[in-house]
């Protein structure tokens, strides 16, 4: 079974939209795990516009599934996993303006780079993921960055999969199966939905697992948190 790891940034983004602490993200964390999602994630930003800094110390003691950190490289953000230190930690090359993640890294231009903190993170006991494009030279060149996982960046199928285009999902497959062959594992996100999710992880070879957040949120909108993340494990099945 593919686990689920729900991205609670939307919940800080509505809680931030007021002030105060409703809805309370430490308490949806719980209740993601309480429901059966088998890890949470955060992404913050440097403006912290969604996740605050001191969220992700205030998760650490409640996360009790999995922990997922992502985010871009930054010192800040180097020096907030180190000290957290959760299960893994997600690189991603978002720019501090960016409203979501828009791409994957380039793994040959930044080969050394990328090499040098995740040999730091892996230092210090953190398993690594990088976040990726479908491009079988890119997944190549993640063989050398010495990271443990990639995460697919989904966008581009979930696009054509709303379309009717279901050979969309084939260079996720590819890639997936070439990251197997040189012994990474295979996470995805982005874009992935109730909608796709069933057709993504069947046909995508040793995928460990997702990351959800935007949909899920949304979905949980009409059809209730409990209900959405079941529907979502019953998908991964």
């Amino acid at each position: 079974m593919t686990k689920l790891s729900v991205n609670v940034n939307k919940i800080a983004t509505l809680r931030n939209s007021r002030g105060g602490n409703t809805p309370d993200l430490i308490q949806v964390a719980t209740d993601i795990q309480k429901f059966g999602g088998q890890g949470i994630t955060i992404h913050p930003r440097p403006d912290e516009r969604h996740i605050r800094y001191q969220d992700a110390y205030d998760l650490k003691p409640v996360v009790i599934t999995e922990y997922n950190i992502e985010g871009n490289p930054i010192p800040k953000f180097l020096d907030l996993v180190l000290d957290i230190k959760p299960a893994q930690v997600t690189l991603v090359p978002d720019a501090e303006d960016a409203i979501t993640s828009n791409a994957g890294w380039d793994t040959k231009k930044h080969a050394g780079f990328l090499k040098e903190v995740i040999s730091e993170f892996k230092r210090n006991g953190i398993r690594t993921s990088i976040f990726v494009d479908p491009v079988l030279d890119i997944i190549e060149g993640a063989a050398s960055t010495g990271t443990d996982r990639i995460e697919l960046y989904t966008e581009e199928f979930a696009l054509q999969y709303a379309k009717g285009n279901y050979e969309a999902v084939l260079p996720y497959a590819k890639c997936a199966q070439l990251a197997i062959d040189l012994e990474i594992g295979v996470n995805a996100g982005h874009d992935l939905s109730l909608d796709n999710i069933k057709f993504f992880k069947e046909n995508i070879p040793g995928l460990l697992e997702v990351s959800i957040g935007h949909a899920l949120i949304s979905e949980s909108i009409y059809l209730g948190l409990e209900n959405v993340v079941n529907m979502y494990l019953n998908r991964l099945k």
